[in-house]
């Protein structure tokens, strides 16, 4: 039998899903159980990568960023949180150093499902990985092993670059009931973004 360049008698998975260091996404962010449907931006800047959902005139309105190898996580509403359990405005301090090439480096470690077609009104041809992080890392054998998180990345077929849908769940989505929460993109753009560190996180 002869094998190809990846080892396997059958096609090669395409490559996985990698962030560009400049882009400008826009779509939908959802919370199906808590009946959520507001805009959404995804920014990158030479590294720099910001997420936006909600405003202050939606039920939600958080960001996540990348800024100078550092992340951060600020939310400013969300049903049923009190201003008390919300991040003080004075501090938004980083959470710990990661980066754009860590997070492509978690993209990277995902596992092919295969090739799907997303129906909307528009048919999405798209390939579809899963990535997740399951704690302690520990061999083969068994082991106590929790998963604290995935996610399934749908990204074009001709791109894997560009994202199209992100369902992730885990303990990141920790003030939502059901902790599983959607992405979609529907608007992209490969010109240099918009990413902004908020005041109080300065």
């Amino acid at each position: 039998m002869r094998l190809n360049n990846c080892g396997r008698p059958h096609p090669c998975p395409p490559s996985p899903p990698r962030l560009r260091r400049n882009f400008r996404w826009r779509g939908r962010y959802i919370v199906p159980d808590l009946k959520i449907n507001v805009p959404f931006t995804w920014h990158a800047n030479n590294g720099n990568v910001q997420m936006i959902a909600g405003s202050e005139h939606h039920r939600i309105h958080f960001t996540n960023l990348i800024y100078n190898h550092h992340l951060y996580t600020y939310t400013y509403k969300w049903p049923g949180l009190q201003p008390e359990f919300l991040p003080p405005l004075e501090s938004c301090a980083p959470l710990f150093q990661f980066s754009l090439r860590d997070l492509n480096a978690f993209f990277a470690t995902s596992q092919y499902v295969g090739p799907e077609i997303l129906l909307g009104k528009i048919k999405r041809y798209v390939h579809h990985f899963r990535a997740s992080v399951v704690v302690p890392e520990l061999p083969s054998g068994f082991y106590p092993r929790l998963p604290v998180s995935s996610a399934d990345i749908y990204v074009d077929q001709s791109d894997s670059t560009q994202f199209v849908q992100v369902l992730h769940f885990g303990l990141q989505n920790i003030y939502d009931p059901s902790l599983d929460e959607w992405i979609v993109i529907n608007q992209f753009s490969n010109r240099p973004g918009r990413v902004i560190l908020p005041p109080v996180c300065t």
